[in-house]
């Protein structure tokens, strides 16, 4: 591993970084995609995506806190 102090190291950091990034943002993405499914397969008396679009705040603070705890455990995992 080069010295991170050089020219190489902190360029091989950077890269690390964007890496990490990237990867992060594809869990991120696969992970809402796939929670947001399920749900839908698990409530089936409810048309969430229409609710919401009528305006309904607590199927929309129910899919917020959804997105945030996928969001979260996919941070610990990555």
């Amino acid at each position: 591993m080069p010295d991170p102090n050089s020219l190489m190291g902190l360029l091989t950091q950077y890269a690390r970084a964007v890496g990490w990034s990237i990867a992060a943002a594809v869990g991120f993405a696969f992970g809402i995609g796939i929670a947001l499914k399920v749900f839908d397969w698990l409530s089936t008396e409810i048309d969430e995506w229409e609710e919401i679009k009528k305006g309904n705040m607590g199927v929309s603070l129910i899919f917020v806190s959804l997105i945030v705890m996928v969001g979260l455990l996919v941070h610990k995992v990555i």
